[in-house]
């Protein structure tokens, strides 16, 4: 019955169901029926056994607790209350792979466990978020409708809920719903600094600039809300608020687990990389209290006007937006196949619609590239988007080009430009990197002219033998 708990409670009962809900402090289910008791039909329950006895069967018990250990916990005692055909849903920010644990374990109990990610904050779990479950079809079948009626709805009226896919599906897709959120966040921070400290902008400049980008391709909640804390001034100094915050960001962890598994599966994942490392390296105190009046390097403006300058970073936000957006359908793509979920990776981008924190206007695009050819090799290979990409070539090389020449840090976008360029590139410099493995371990190289696996006796008389 914390936030997030107490506002998705309500918007159960907004919705018409009766609630039952329960805290493991009393106190606070006390405090939230007492504060919102009068907007739907809710059963408080101070103890677990009362909570799981005023269920329906089957029953539904949804978990919004802190993921990890606290959630083992929850299980442990939910369990036994629980009968065959029950279910527990797990609507926090769990780790996929704990996911996977759960539900095999709670399954042999006869019961289902539907790890489900839910995106929007605490407005959105009351308004409508968007909402990732995975689980059985079995569990969905009762279970979506309720879980549809809740969410946001897409301007199409469609609901922004749907079934993933077994166990990890749901908490897999919201893992990188929330790497994507990392890098769009950066780049708009990188956005920024481009403006202030190559342009010469003050924040509400910039806030006004914002505000006309989010009236057109780049239309989403983040861009919206980007230009509210631009435009904000703090109250006891006068100041931009933005100059009066603290430029070390937080995170917690989702970002870096979508890293983390990208590696695993092999997936290059570069602006998201980037985006947590650029969040880990803001909060190096150390280093960056260390290093103060030791480093040079430029520090000038461009000789662009305000609004060239402003509509090539523009070009160069949303091409490396895209590519974001790419890398993460490809880190989908690669776990479902990799897990056996047959994700349609048409769902994700139609449930990010609205709801969820990366909402955005060019989701139905991407919704609609994936559905009428699913076996794409890569969003960048939608006509409509390579389109996009390769116009803003120019703007988005000048854009990188200047932020090395004066000295202002764009890992964002220049991860995705290289990563832009490596896709596009007919050889890379990976074949020196084989025949360097072949030299110093025997790694075995392919060559390009014949079939086979070869390795040459680099320290004998470099001949070539065929390995297989």
């Amino acid at each position: 019955m914390a936030v997030m708990g107490s506002n998705l409670a309500r918007n159960f009962a907004h919705h018409g169901y009766t609630v039952a809900v329960y805290n493991r402090s009393p106190q606070r289910t006390r405090d939230m029926i007492a504060d919102h008791g009068s907007e739907g039909d809710f059963l408080p329950a101070e103890s677990l056994a009362d909570f799981v006895a005023s269920l329906e069967r089957p029953r539904k018990a949804m978990l919004m607790v802190q993921a990890g250990k606290g959630t083992d916990a929850v299980i442990a005692e939910l369990v036994p209350l629980l009968e065959e055909g029950d279910m527990i849903i797990d609507g926090g920010n769990a780790h996929f792979a704990d996911t996977m644990r759960r539900e095999a374990s709670v399954r042999e109990h006869g019961i289902h466990f539907v790890g489900t990610g839910v995106s929007g904050g605490e407005e959105g779990a009351l308004k409508g978020p968007s909402i990732m479950p995975g689980g059985s079809a079995e569990s969905y079948e009762s279970l979506g409708p309720i879980l549809e009626a809740v969410s946001a709805k897409a301007p199409d009226g469609t609901p922004c809920c749907a079934h993933l896919g077994p166990d990890g599906a749901g908490h897999f897709v919201k893992m990188v719903h929330n790497g994507i959120e990392y890098s769009d966040m950066q780049l708009i921070g990188e956005a920024y600094d481009l403006l202030r400290r190559g342009s010469a902008m003050r924040p509400a400049e910039i806030a006004d600039v914002f505000t006309d980008w989010n009236a057109g391709e780049l239309e989403s909640y983040l861009i919206e809300i980007t230009a509210e804390v631009l435009g904000h001034t703090d109250a006891e100094t006068g100041r931009p608020f933005v100059d009066v915050v603290v430029d070390q960001a937080g995170q917690k962890g989702t970002g870096r687990w979508t890293v983390q598994t990208a590696l695993d599966l092999g997936v290059p994942v570069t602006g998201i990389a980037e985006a947590t490392f650029a969040r880990a390296l803001s909060s190096g105190t150390v280093q960056r209290e260390g290093l103060k009046g030791l480093l040079d390097g430029p520090n000038a403006e461009t000789t662009a006007t305000p609004k060239e300058f402003a509509s090539d970073v523009r070009k160069a936000l949303y091409a490396s937006k895209i590519v974001a957006y790419a890398q993460g359908f490809d880190e989908i793509r690669a776990a479902s196949a990799e897990y056996g979920w047959d994700i349609d990776l048409g769902l994700p981008s139609a449930l990010w619609r609205s709801g969820c924190i990366i909402r955005a206007g060019f989701l139905d695009d991407i919704t609609k590239v994936w559905r009428s050819n699913p076996n794409l090799p890569s969003l960048l290979a939608a006509p409509e988007f390579a389109k996009i990409v390769n116009e803003a070539g120019p703007a988005w090389r000048r854009v990188v080009a200047f932020a090395a020449s004066a000295g202002i840090p764009v890992p964002g976008f220049s991860s995705a430009l290289a990563y832009f360029d490596s896709l596009r590139s007919s050889r890379l410099p990976a074949a020196l990197i084989q025949g360097q493995r072949d030299f110093f371990g025997a790694h075995t190289y392919k060559r390009t002219d014949k079939d086979g696996v070869y390795h040459t006796d680099w320290s004998g008389d470099r001949s070539e033998e065929k390995m297989s």
